[in-house]
């Protein structure tokens, strides 16, 4: 082996041995502890650690402020909320691990205070006759059947017809109903207290369709390129 091939072997060596030592001083994340709150990384959760081992109060307060100053800039587009400065000092103390003895503007949070769950809401159990109307449709009906007889509910009775009709049409994808359909359900919904009066006439089928139609062309986004509408089709 001639003496640059020596040389050759000694720094490939030297070279295994530097990548190997850096590879057993690497911190891995299964040696660390767990993130408690990942949005702010691992860097700020090590500050907060050193903020928990400073013995000097004073010193500890000015360092737990630096750290909501840093973390508030993480997040900018959040600083005009009023209750976003409480957060940052919440999540401090959280990633303290409820350790951190600073004086802080808001209350300290406790371990329970974080565990707290809001009550569940339940879920309004009502039974709905017809679903393409819904229950509001129903609560208006009950509503109109309140009100004393005259023109005034003769006109309701027409405007709950014909958007009854519409919802029909709508929901059910269909393109004709009969009017007597109609007025057999708002008859069964209000008990036969609400009747169409003889003066009264619903909206012919077509045009509530066409109607619809358009509405929903309107809210579509518009198609550019090879998929684009042709208009002329």
């Amino acid at each position: 082996m001639s003496i640059f091939d020596k040389l050759l072997f000694q720094k490939s060596m030297a070279e295994k041995k530097s990548t190997l030592k850096k590879a057993q001083t690497l911190e891995l994340n299964t040696s660390r502890s767990p993130l408690l709150l990942p949005e702010y990384g691992r860097n700020i959760q090590k500050m907060v650690a050193y903020t928990c081992t400073i013995d000097d109060k004073e010193k500890r307060n000015r360092v737990a402020q630096a750290i909501i100053t840093v973390m508030g800039q993480m997040y900018p587009h959040y600083r005009d909320i009023p209750e976003f400065k409480h957060k940052l000092w919440d999540h401090l103390f959280i990633m303290s691990g409820f350790q951190l003895d600073v004086e802080s503007p808001y209350p300290k949070p406790t371990p329970q205070d974080v565990q707290l769950r809001p009550e569940r809401l339940k879920y309004p159990a009502s039974n709905i006759k017809y679903k393409h109307y819904g229950k509001i449709l129903e609560m208006m009906i009950d509503k109109a059947a309140e009100f004393k007889e005259g023109p005034l509910k003769d006109m309701l009775v027409e405007t709950l017809a014909n958007h009854m009709k519409k919802s029909f049409l709508t929901w059910n994808n269909k393109n004709m109903v009969d009017d007597s359909t109609i007025l057999d359900d708002l008859e069964k919904l209000s008990g036969g207290s609400l009747k169409l009066s003889q003066s009264s006439n619903l909206r012919p089928s077509r045009d509530i369709v066409s109607r619809v139609r358009k509405s929903r062309s309107s809210d579509e986004p518009e198609q550019h390129g090879r998929y684009r509408r042709n208009p002329g089709r």
